[in-house]
Formats: C-alpha cells, structure tokens, sequence
C-alpha cells in the first residue's frame, strides 16, 4: 500500500476560494498545475469541493477557452478551458495565483454557454 501525504490548503494558503481566481492545484500524487475556479461565490463557504477549468499552454482561440496570462497570475500565455472542467476538493487548492479582470464572471458565463452550446 502506498501512502501519500496529504496536502492541506488551509495551512498554505488561507485565503477563502472565490469565483475567477486561479489557484495552483496540487494533487496526492504531487501533480501541480494552475487552475480557474468556475464554482459561485455564494456556495464555496459551503462545498468541500470546487468545479475548476484547468489552464494549458495549449492556445486554443475558440469560445471554450479564456485568455489567461501574467496579468491574471499565469507566468505564460496561456488557456482555462472550459471542455475539460473537474470538480477538486477544495484542499488541493494551494496557492492564489491571481484571478480574471473585472470582467472575469461575464468570460466564465460567456464560455460556460459555449461549452454547452445554449
């Protein structure tokens, strides 16, 4: 049986999770990549887990994908896509990168409606 550590966001980061930040996602199996959080403000406080949109240096300039970049946190330019959501316990949330600008939740509404093409 292999035991791996278990990470626990409170003691790295403890600032709360809100809707279109980008944190760093660190799995058991020690995986880091960053991560846009998709999942309302008004219900973290209350969910142990979060949907996110992972980020990749894949750029892909279609209605699925939002920019992200050094101005939103990303050290490159870069992609959250929206066709490959996950939901992640809110513990492997380690470290705020940095979140979208002002109009952060018309991307992530604006994308959501394209992924699932309504």
């Amino acid at each position: 049986m292999v035991v791996r550590p278990v990470v626990v966001r409170a003691a790295i980061d403890p600032a709360p999770i809100r809707q279109a930040e980008l944190w760093l996602m660190e799995t058991p199996n020690n995986k880091r990549r960053p991560v846009l959080v998709i999942t309302r403000d008004e219900v973290i406080p209350f969910l142990n887990s979060v949907v996110v949109a992972p980020v990749t240096s894949t750029i892909r300039t279609i209605p699925t994908c939002i920019a992200v970049g050094p101005s939103e946190g990303i050290d490159h330019e870069s992609v959250a896509t929206f066709d490959n959501f996950a939901v992640v316990p809110k513990s492997v949330l380690t470290r705020r990168l940095g979140a979208l600008g002002t109009d952060g939740r018309q991307q992530i509404c604006a994308a959501l409606g394209a992924m699932a093409d309504c």
